[in-house]
């Protein structure tokens, strides 16, 4: 299966993928419990961004904020890899551990689980544009060039362009738990 992501992203290591996955999957949750989704904007495509907008937008209305508590990742194994219409498509399982819970605004515990982790099977697709630009050890904004994290947030703090990582690197584009 390594060999097959190979032939079309010779810089592809399994660990640095593994990493990498683990990283946005605990990207995502902090940014849902922040109400901060764009720091993770570069890392989804649309459909998955405009789900979680819309998880954070619901709760806002009715003023609650999404715990995600004692948060890790236990396991993470790469299932299959699809080679489909240009992209390369790794199907991934990741194995989390957390508390799941709701609190209201002042901080008072309305539902879930906030005694124990619970640990949930999460399958995800990451894909990649076979003949995509190389991205390169230091990330630039594409709209003043400075030097980005994009590990921390794909958005610039000096002109507030969004790191567009779709046309260079993996992207999360299913999310299932």
């Amino acid at each position: 299966m390594i060999d097959e992501i190979i032939k079309y992203d010779p810089n592809f290591t399994e660990s640095n993928f593994k990493t990498f996955i683990d990283n946005v999957f605990i990207q995502i949750h902090l940014s849902i419990m922040t109400k901060e989704i764009e720091n993770i904007r570069h890392f989804v495509n649309n459909e998955i961004y405009m789900k979680i907008e819309n998880k954070v937008k619901s709760l806002t209305e009715k003023n609650l904020i999404q715990m995600y508590d004692e948060i890790n990742v236990k396991e993470t194994h790469l299932e299959n890899v699809e080679i489909i219409d240009g992209k390369i498509n790794i199907y991934v399982k990741l194995i989390s551990r957390y508390m799941d819970y709701l609190i209201n605004e002042e901080g008072d515990f309305v539902s879930g689980n906030n005694s124990h982790r619970i640990e949930k099977n999460n399958y995800l697709i990451f894909s990649k544009i076979i003949d995509s630009e190389e991205l390169g050890t230091v990330r630039k904004c594409p709209g003043c060039g400075v030097t980005l994290d994009i590990n921390r947030s794909g958005k610039c703090e000096y002109c507030g362009s969004t790191f567009d990582l779709d046309k260079k690197s993996w992207v999360l584009t299913q999310l299932e738990v």
